[in-house]
């Protein structure tokens, strides 16, 4: 084997090393910017702010409650958000748990979750658990929230 060879083998096994590392980099600050988008949503449920629970979403973003009912638009779902803060989960906290983060591409990603809240009725301290699925998007460098669908979590056979 020649040594230019040998040389040419050295650096393409190099370089691909150092992709693979650079793509786990990337992945990682990717999962933490992803968590991070979660975590707002979290802060601005707990601040009671429709509009910084709704500052991870994209523009045209789509959130169907857990009710079923659809909010087209970060716009709709601050206002709709703020509206509930404002009455019935004045008293809530939430507290979301990532369960998975798989990238579908470099640029999309499904996130499912655990939302647990707790809130009040009539002074009673009540809580509820969902299941969250997100599917997020980058661009421009930026992850958004581009679909959030919310599931309740019910108790079955007294569980």
């Amino acid at each position: 084997m020649s040594r230019n060879f040998r040389v040419l083998i050295f650096v393409l096994f190099i370089a691909s090393v150092n992709s693979y590392a650079q793509t786990i980099d990337n992945k990682s600050e990717d999962e933490a910017a992803i968590r991070a988008n979660v975590e707002q949503m979290a802060k601005g449920w707990n601040m009671k702010s429709g509009a910084e629970f709704a500052k991870p979403f994209a523009e045209d973003s789509d959130y169907v409650v857990i009710n079923g009912m659809h909010i087209k638009g970060r716009a709709a779902n601050a206002e709709s958000h703020q509206h509930i803060f404002d009455t019935i989960y004045k008293d809530s906290r939430i507290v979301p748990i990532v369960k998975q983060i798989r990238f579908l591409r470099r640029d999309i990603a499904v996130v499912h979750g655990e939302s647990n809240l707790t809130f009040r009725i009539n002074g009673e301290e009540r809580r509820g658990k969902g299941m969250v699925t997100l599917v997020m998007t980058k661009e421009k460098g930026k992850w958004s929230i581009a679909a959030f669908q919310n599931t309740a979590i019910v108790a079955t056979n007294g569980k």
